[in-house]
């Protein structure tokens, strides 16, 4: 266990000349663990891909932390504490307040902990297929927006979505709330895609079948393609939506909140709720912002192929996506866990330097 010099002067020397394994220490405010990699996840089947795996035990340790999730109230570690799971529940409130309550617990030292958010989500055939394997630089809040109905839109509107003080769908947001757009390192970024590509990632039979539907459009060749590991961001709503014509508004949307270097990928429910939340804790140096990694693996595409109804795609059919999702989620995941650990000492403990901006859209981070 990664623990302080006051910790390891508490351990009984009794102990320490025995040759027997004592069972690993509680933390406390005293001698806090200080985990190399969190896992954050938001779901059960996303935190079940992590157990019974060869390379690690995560249910070694369980530790109650208040104020996380009443559904998912412990911390995960390993024996060491070096590797530690958190599950946030679903959608950006209970992301944001698990991840704020994990942040400033007196049980945790996070200061040079790496977060590697591992979730499913949807895709955009544009850019990938189920079974991929995304990790993003932008996370971009495309909820956060006015809304009309699509049947009462004006002609000359493309979507029913348009930016918070603004009067047009095109036109960049006037109001700003601050949660708009998140970006993270992007060498620490690249780094996990290397480790990450190392990972023989699953197909199945359903989802060859079913990504077979995409190739009649040109534009959804990558859809139509094998499973990949790839740079491309995602796109946060608590809505769960379903259609080319969603799809393409929050392309559009992604493209203007991040001034044409966004490229909508994958859509899920919490990433800029748990992102504000470690940023805030960075603010208030219990956390490092340029440490995150936020991974998401394919389940299901965001929209339907040409010919089949948008409710098809949403509600009823056997797109195979999603256990090849939780699959790869962990071969991947692992391999990005298992890389910072193995080059802890000559590159993670000092940290990965940004060479690009980081930090919400404020500048909060002090980094414009």
């Amino acid at each position: 266990m990664y623990l302080s010099a006051l910790c390891r002067s508490l351990v009984p020397i009794a102990l320490i000349l025995s040759n027997v394994h004592a069972s690993p220490t509680e933390p406390t405010a005293d001698c806090p663990l200080k985990p190399k990699v969190m896992i954050i996840d938001m779901f059960s089947y996303e935190q079940d891909a992590w157990y019974g795996i060869p390379e690690f035990d995560l249910l070694a340790q369980n530790i109650t932390v208040p104020g996380l999730s009443p559904i998912y109230p412990d911390v995960h570690c390993t024996a060491s504490g070096d590797i530690c799971q958190v599950v946030t529940g679903e959608a950006e409130i209970n992301a944001a307040s698990s991840i704020t309550a994990l942040a400033y617990s007196p049980l945790f030292n996070l200061t040079k902990t790496y977060f590697l958010i591992a979730g499913i989500a949807g895709i955009n055939p544009k850019v990938a297929t189920l079974g991929s394997v995304a990790f993003a630089r932008y996370a971009i809040e495309v909820e956060l927006q006015y809304e009309f109905d699509a049947r009462e839109i004006p002609d000359n509107f493309t979507t029913g979505y348009v930016p918070l003080g603004s009067t047009s769908p095109d036109e960049y947001p006037q109001s700003i709330y601050g949660t708009e757009v998140f970006e993270v390192n992007q060498a620490l970024q690249k780094l996990a895609i290397g480790f990450a590509s190392a990972a023989k990632l699953v197909d199945n039979a359903a989802s060859k079948s079913y990504r077979a539907n995409y190739a009649s459009t040109p534009a959804y060749k990558a859809g139509a393609s094998p499973p990949s590991v790839l740079a491309c961001d995602v796109a946060t709503s608590d809505v769960y939506w379903s259609g080319k014509l969603l799809g393409e508004a929050f392309e559009n949307t992604t493209t203007l909140f991040t001034n044409g270097s966004g490229v909508y990928c994958t859509t899920a429910q919490e990433d800029n709720g748990t992102l504000e939340a470690l940023l805030r804790a960075t603010l208030n140096n219990k956390t490092d912002f340029s440490r995150i990694m936020v991974m998401r693996t394919a389940s299901d595409f965001d929209r339907p192929f040409a010919g089949e109804a948008d409710t098809e795609n949403l509600f009823y059919a056997n797109q195979g996506g999603f256990p090849i999702s939780l699959t790869n989620l962990e071969l991947a995941g692992v391999k990005v866990v298992e890389g910072i650990l193995k080059e802890w000492e000559t590159t993670f403990y000092k940290g990965v330097k940004p060479n690009n901006y980081i930090g919400d859209i404020f500048g909060s981070l002090g980094m414009v």
